[in-house]
């Protein structure tokens, strides 16, 4: 490994589309997926977008009744990947490992029954303060697993689970861990599910992303993490690496609350950090797993983007159109399937996707694609004007 990248021993996911990197993986490649009105919570609309929401019992991943639907989803990812990555408490014990997680608002946003009795003047019970209180999932990780590496919780909206992975590999060129776990995780909830229909970028239909006639996006759930570790870490495990996350960049619009620069410089700006940091041009990349919301301004502006730097012919796919947008955990569960694309050498059909948009630009996948390629990329937008890019390699 050179040029500061490190390696990728450990991968777990799950979201709607199953509850392992194999099970969602075959789900992509089959074409399958099922967005449908949610379960977990209702609400007064009059009419119900689907969202992708995870129907697996994970009570049985609990270590504490206090811990959140948030952070037992991505003790599940982290139970895959640790085996993948051989780490048993042997390694935990002896082996600095810090923690990046991402999320955005996880488990605070189920309390509302809370702030309505309080504002209302009566004394609620305090379980959901003292459920929120121990509910840092990095700290929650680090506390289960007795880690004695650095604890980061990355809240970027949602370019967190991205950025935490970007995180996590400073730390280890700088050498203040060996290993870190990386990645994000969210729940849906009913806050979110109202504050996006109000904004008006839901879709009533599963979503379509980059096609003329999308409607919004759906919203998900789920948690994605990476096992990385650094090349001395490697060599004295005797390590098998099967990738490595060589590029990260991010960059800020500073445009507009929720929307991108219609220009997409932060975009354009993290993308060409991300290559130059990985030594490569745009050239090399196989192909691109796009944050692809399916909402109008995200689409046309990163299928801009990305016709710009990349041209006509860069094979791009937008795995949202499996998972929905799972927010705090976009980033990094994109990620994970990126790197399984380069290592199958294809990629699935944007699934929805039907009528290509001049004003995108850019045509993704319709079907099951066969790539060629050493190198990947992956892209995450977030409201504040967050753009964040990792490029993925497999490893020589």
């Amino acid at each position: 490994m050179n040029n500061g990248a490190v390696g990728i021993v450990g991968a777990g996911c799950i979201c709607a589309a199953g509850d392992s990197v194999e099970e969602v993986i075959s789900a992509l490649y089959s074409g399958k997926r099922n967005p449908v009105p949610p379960v977990a919570f209702t609400s007064e609309l009059s009419e119900f977008p689907p969202v992708f929401e995870i129907f697996s019992d994970l009570t049985r991943f609990a270590v504490h009744e206090n811990h959140s639907r948030t952070t037992l989803l991505v003790l599940v990812a982290i139970r895959e990947a640790m085996l993948q990555a051989e780490l048993n408490d042997s390694v935990l014990k002896n082996t600095r490992v810090g923690v990046a997680l991402g999320t955005t608002v996880g488990c605070t946003l189920n309390s509302e029954s809370f702030y309505r009795e309080y504002r209302a003047g009566r004394m609620p019970n305090v379980s959901p303060i003292t459920k929120f209180m121990s509910n840092n999932p990095a700290m929650a990780v680090a506390e289960i697993y007795s880690l004695m590496g650095p604890v980061a919780a990355v809240t970027n909206a949602c370019s967190s689970g991205a950025d935490a992975i970007g995180v996590a590999r400073d730390w280890l060129n700088s050498n203040l861990c060996d290993i870190a776990i990386a990645g994000g995780t969210d729940e849906l909830s009913r806050v979110a599910y109202l504050g996006f229909n109000a904004l008006q970028v839901t879709s009533n239909e599963p979503c379509r992303p980059f096609d003329k006639n999308r409607k919004g996006l759906n919203l998900g759930e789920g948690a994605g993490v990476l096992i990385l570790e650094s090349e001395a870490s490697i060599r004295r495990r005797k390590s098998r690496p099967y990738a490595m996350i060589s590029g990260f960049a991010c960059s800020c619009d500073a445009y507009h609350p929720t929307g991108p620069h219609p220009e997409g410089v932060g975009l354009e700006r993290a993308i060409c950090g991300a290559l130059a940091d990985a030594s490569v041009t745009a050239a090399d990349i196989a192909f691109i797993n796009a944050h692809g919301t399916s909402t109008m301004d995200n689409d046309k502006v990163e299928g801009c983007v990305i016709s710009r730097l990349f041209g006509d012919n860069i094979s791009v796919v937008s795995t949202k159109a499996y998972t929905g947008h799972t927010l705090g955990a976009a980033g990094a569960i994109e990620a994970i399937l990126t790197i399984r694309g380069l290592l199958d050498q294809k990629l699935p059909g944007t699934i929805g996707f039907e009528v290509p948009d001049p004003a995108c630009k850019i045509i993704p996948t319709d079907r099951l694609t066969d790539i060629s390629g050493r190198f990947a990329l992956s892209t995450s937008l977030a409201f504040g004007g967050s753009n964040s890019a990792v490029v993925v390699q497999l490893d020589s």
